[in-house]
């Protein structure tokens, strides 16, 4: 099952096309940029005073929620952690997605937990489908110069 879900997600980053397929010679956030689906998360990361550290050598790997999945948070609530007062607070969420390491999708096994950059851990469950917590990935192991992006599909949070 573990071998069937590997194969579907790189079947699922191949279809991710031609955005990707100079990935390997940009850095996360400008493969991010060039995907055109993250902008909201590229806000964040600006907002958050974060871009330079996902623009630095690495590696890390990011769980990066697409625009969707920040407007499935509840009404308001990108917007009042874009605030400059709740910088903190946005930066803890936003390096709740981020792995120190390069962690590809054959890496991941069923009940694996790694440390993210904020200091709390992420779990994985592997079946099906690949989930970070209750997030699934939608697409995985795309190649950036300082890491690697697997695409999730709702905004993971911290725990309290």
């Amino acid at each position: 099952m573990i071998r069937t879900t590997l194969i579907a997600l790189a079947g699922s980053t191949a279809i991710a096309g031609a955005v990707w397929a100079d990935a390997h010679s940009m850095d996360i956030v400008d493969t991010a940029a060039a995907a055109g689906d993250f902008s909201t998360l590229l806000a964040a990361a600006e907002a958050a005073g974060l871009v330079d550290t996902l623009k630095a050598e690495g590696p890390y790997t990011v769980f990066a929620p697409t625009d969707e999945a920040f407007a499935a948070l509840p009404e308001g609530t990108v917007e009042s952690l874009l605030l400059p007062e709740n910088q903190d607070q946005l930066s803890a969420i936003l390096l709740y997605h981020v792995v120190p390491g390069e962690v590809m999708a054959a890496d991941l096994s069923d009940g694996m937990t790694a440390e993210t950059a904020q200091g709390e851990a992420v779990s994985f469950s592997v079946g099906d489908s690949v989930m970070v917590n209750d997030a699934t990935v939608v697409s995985a192991d795309i190649a950036a110069s300082n890491g690697v992006i697997h695409v999730i599909d709702s905004v993971i949070l911290p725990p309290q």
